[in-house]
């Protein structure tokens, strides 16, 4: 490791200080991501001609459940002992711990809930397939705080790339929060892909599948380069994070398998074909048939 020029992270939490008001990265980075999911889920559904739902009531739903979800998710599989033993501690979210797993689970349970409110006669698969491409990059940009925050380290390395988390000691590690930031970013080129064939929200469930098994398929594999998550875990083949991967990563599957699988036409694909007459008629242009 001689003569290599190791990084270090020793970034502040707290971005802005206001007397007794902190501003933290990490919250600022959640308000990027949802700021940002309205704007993509709004138009995702406008392609579909849905401009009638009510995406900002959709949005507090689906931050709401992602945070619960995240909290329950991290103190039942992370620190069950813990927390069932001291339970008011689950509500101190201010003191840290929050599971993606848990996240996941929560903001389709949210949407799931919302659907019939505030987007009535959308299928729920297809209201979480207009969220996908906005949830990968919120994942992304959340790990991008957790590393800001010196947390989910990374095992010792002794790779050029490693980075020195000041905070926590002065060995350089694995940075696997700019790893699955860098592949979450990565899942959302393929999504914005996936999304340009009309096929993608016409089949209820198929951006919603490859989200689900492509994301948890990437946090499986770079979980071998994190530390343990979970104190109960040493010594385990598999982490807590590639066990609770596996179950989304399969659901993802079936619902790939079963989107492709579909024949009939779905509501979305009638909106999408009511859009282009609408769009060819106003343009003096017979539109082809689907």
């Amino acid at each position: 490791m001689h003569g290599l020029q190791i990084a270090h992270c020793n970034f502040d939490p707290i971005a802005v200080s206001l007397g007794p008001v902190q501003i933290h990265w990490y919250g600022i980075c959640w308000g990027i991501a949802f700021f940002g999911a309205e704007f993509s889920v709004r138009h995702r559904l406008a392609s579909i001609g849905r401009r009638d739902v009510d995406v900002s009531g959709l949005i507090v739903c689906a931050l709401l459940g992602t945070i619960v979800g995240a909290r329950l998710g991290h103190c039942l599989f992370y620190d069950p002992s813990f927390y069932l033993s001291h339970p008011l501690k689950i509500l101190a979210i201010w003191e840290g711990g929050m599971a993606s797993h848990g996240g996941a689970v929560g903001l389709i349970a949210a949407l799931a809930w919302g659907a019939p409110r505030y987007a009535p006669g959308l299928a729920p698969l297809t209201l979480l397939d207009a969220a996908t491409i906005s949830a990968a990059f919120g994942a992304a940009i959340i790990r991008i705080a957790n590393f800001l925050n010196s947390e989910i380290i990374g095992n010792p390395t002794s790779g050029r790339w490693g980075v020195v988390f000041d905070r926590v000691d002065a060995i350089p590690r694995h940075p696997v929060q700019l790893y699955e930031a860098v592949a979450y970013l990565l899942v959302l080129v393929v999504l914005r892909v996936a999304a340009r064939q009309d096929a993608a929200l016409a089949r209820p469930g198929y951006l919603t599948g490859l989200f689900l098994s492509l994301v948890f398929g990437a946090r499986a594999v770079i979980e071998t380069w994190k530390t343990p998550q979970a104190a109960y875990e040493t010594g385990y083949a598999i982490t807590v994070g590639q066990w609770l991967s596996i179950p989304f990563v399969l659901l993802g599957a079936a619902l790939v398998i079963r989107a492709r699988l579909r024949a009939q036409p779905s509501v979305a694909d009638s909106n999408i074909r009511a859009v282009r007459i609408r769009d060819a008629v106003s343009s003096d242009v017979v539109p082809p048939e689907a």
